[in-house]
C-alpha cells in the first residue's frame, strides 16, 4: 500500500447525510455514492473535524482517496461535517405504497420536449462518468433567468408536462431527467423553482424533485418527504428580482 498523505479534505461537491446507522457520500461530480457504516463514519467524523488522515484506517483512506472522495491537501483542511437526518421508523414490511401506471395525455407540449431533449443531450454529451456534472451545471445555469416564482400550479403543471413528454420517449426518463426538463421548462418562462437531490435510508436510495420557492414539492406524492436534500439549486436567493 503507497504512502497515504498526512492530509486531506472533503471537495464541496461532496456533500454527507448521516443517517445514524449509514453515512451516505454523494459526488457530484461524478455521480458516484459510498455508504459508510458507523465504525468508518466515526472516522469520517473525526478526520472532518481535524483534517488529518491519521485518525482513519489505511484502508478506508485509500479507498476515498481512490474514489476522489478525499483529496491531498498539503495542510490541515477541515471540511463541513455531515447533515444529519433521521431514518423513518422502520415498517418490517407493513408499510404500504399504490402503485401502478397512469398514461399521461396524449397531446405533448413541445416546449416540455425540447426541455427534455435537452436534457437527454447534455447527458450524452461526454462521459457518463461526468454527466450528473454536466446536469447540475446546466440546471444552476438556467436558474439564472428566472424572474420569479414559479406557483404551486405552474411549477405541478411542468411537471406533468415533462411527465408526458417522457412518457414517448425512447431514452430513460426518470425523477433525474425529469425534474432537471421541469426547471429549463420553467426557466423559459423566467419562472424559479428549486432542484432538489436527496438521500433516504433503509434500503439507502436517491430521488430528485422540485419545489416551490415556498418549499412545497411539486407533483410529488408524500414519499418524496422521507428524502433530506443533499444537493439544493436555485428558488430563493431570487425573490430579489
Amino acid at each position: 500500500m503507497a504512502d497515504l498523505p498526512e492530509f486531506a479534505s472533503a471537495p464541496g461537491y461532496v456533500p454527507s447525510v448521516d443517517f445514524e446507522h449509514v453515512l451516505v457520500l454523494l459526488d457530484y461530480r461524478t455521480g458516484r455514492v459510498q455508504c459508510l457504516l458507523p465504525a468508518a463514519a466515526a472516522q469520517w467524523h473525526e478526520a472532518a473535524t481535524t483534517g488529518r488522515l491519521d485518525s482513519m484506517a489505511p484502508t478506508l483512506a485509500t479507498r476515498l482517496l481512490d474514489a476522489g472522495l478525499l483529496v491531498p491537501t498539503t495542510a490541515p483542511t477541515p471540511w463541513p461535517l455531515p447533515m444529519t437526518a433521521k431514518a423513518p421508523v422502520a415498517s418490517w414490511g407493513g408499510s404500504e405504497h399504490t402503485a401502478g401506471t397512469t398514461r399521461p395525455g396524449v397531446i405533448c407540449s413541445p416546449t416540455a420536449v425540447a426541455a427534455l431533449g435537452t436534457v437527454l443531450g447534455v447527458k450524452r454529451a461526454g462521459t457518463q462518468h461526468t454527466a450528473m456534472h454536466r446536469l447540475t451545471a446546466v440546471i444552476k445555469q438556467a436558474t439564472t433567468t428566472a424572474r420569479r416564482p414559479a406557483t404551486p400550479t405552474e411549477a405541478a403543471s411542468a411537471v406533468n408536462a415533462v411527465r408526458r413528454a417522457g412518457w414517448y420517449s425512447p431514452a430513460r426518463t426518470a425523477c433525474l431527467e425529469e425534474s432537471a426538463a421541469a426547471v429549463l421548462l420553467l426557466a423559459s418562462r423566467r419562472l424559479s423553482v428549486t432542484w432538489c437531490h436527496g438521500v433516504a435510508p433503509d434500503p439507502v436510495r436517491l430521488h430528485a424533485w422540485i419545489q416551490t420557492d415556498y418549499g412545497a414539492p411539486a407533483a410529488e406524492p408524500s414519499s418524496t418527504l422521507a428524502f433530506t436534500p443533499a444537493l439544493t439549486i436555485g428558488a430563493r436567493h431570487q425573490r430579489q428580482h
